[in-house]
């Protein structure tokens, strides 16, 4: 019989390597650890999406750009298809009388908001502020402030192709002076497009 000499040698039967030939052991992987591994490879956890940036904060004479959304037929996939230029021309505050209605502001205090909206983009685009502009101070959540008062002049909701501009005005019924308007596009409920600041007494108009 041959003799291995060497305490520090290995013996090697069958193909099964004897414990006791190293120092450290290999790690111990459980049938349940294998299954968890597996699952988790089949099912990857999503990344999440990238957060949508809330649009401009304009005072009443400045301007700025805010990006036309749309979605796909399903309602999915929003995308940019246009871009909108945006200047907040006057902030007046009115009473019933200033629109000829006989009923007062049924949330507190109706404003006229005069807006200059102009496709600066290179597709057709769609305005719709019906629906879409709520308003909110420090002591009121956000509400929906859009009325069905028309004044005369040009219509702002319509859809505007490349290079065309309307300058007009809507009415808005908000509970006190002050607080903030935002705008919300209908395809995109994460951000608004864009947010006024009110003046908080008096009237504001663009120098």
């Amino acid at each position: 019989m041959n003799k291995i000499k060497g305490g520090a040698s290995c013996l090697l039967l069958a193909g099964v390597l004897v414990t006791g030939c190293s120092s450290t052991s290999e790690p111990t992987v459980s049938i349940e650890d294998l299954k968890r591994a597996a699952s988790q490879a089949a099912s990857p956890t999503p990344s999440p999406s990238a957060s949508v940036s809330p649009g401009p904060v304009l005072q009443v004479g400045q301007r700025s750009q805010f990006a036309d959304i749309e979605t796909d037929e399903y309602g999915e996939n929003p995308r940019a298809v246009t871009t909108f230029g945006v200047t907040v021309k006057e902030a007046t505050y009115i009473d019933a009388a200033d629109i000829g209605s006989g009923e007062p502001a049924e949330n507190g205090q109706f404003v006229r908001l005069t807006l200059a909206i102009t496709n600066v983009g290179k597709a057709n685009g769609d305005f719709t502020s019906y629906g879409a502009i709520k308003w909110e101070d420090e002591q009121t959540a956000a509400q929906d402030a859009t009325t069905l008062h028309l004044l005369d002049g040009p219509e702002l909701d319509t859809e505007y192709k490349p290079g065309q501009s309307v300058t007009g005005s809507i009415v808005l019924d908000i509970a006190r002076k002050g607080g903030t308007l935002t705008y919300w596009d209908s395809a995109n409920s994460d951000a608004p497009a864009f947010s006024i600041t009110l003046p908080t007494a008096g009237s504001g108009g663009e120098a």
